[in-house]
């Protein structure tokens, strides 16, 4: 016979998590706290390469703390969090070494014909 579910069976199948409102609070004020720091640096700082590293420390920082937060990253297995962050860290270096490479070819083109 087919097991059909009722109202009763659904109120006695277990308890309801209680509300996660300090760990909300908590990430909320993290990342505005970051957002904060990081308009700090955007008004009071002069443009410029150390401006620029900041800026990215941060993002980055932040980025790292969305995903683990909110894509629930931290509660997995050390073996999947480096799956995800060795690609990741390789593209990253990628694309370091094709701007240098880039901005190499782009002087050197422009040397070549002055």
């Amino acid at each position: 016979m087919a097991h059909h579910t009722t109202d009763s069976d659904l109120h006695h199948q277990g308890e309801i998590p209680k509300a996660q409102t300090k760990a909300i609070w908590k990430t909320f004020g993290i990342l505005v706290g970051l957002t904060a720091l990081e308009f700090v640096f955007a008004f009071f700082m002069e443009a410029g390469t150390a401006r620029n590293a900041i800026f990215i420390i941060l993002t980055l920082f932040k980025a790292f703390y969305i995903v683990a937060e909110f894509m629930h990253l931290k509660h997995e297995t050390k073996g999947l969090i480096w799956s995800i962050i060795i690609p990741l860290a390789l593209l990253i270096w990628l694309m370091v070494a094709l701007l240098s490479e880039g901005s190499y070819y782009f002087e050197s083109i422009t040397n070549y014909f002055n």
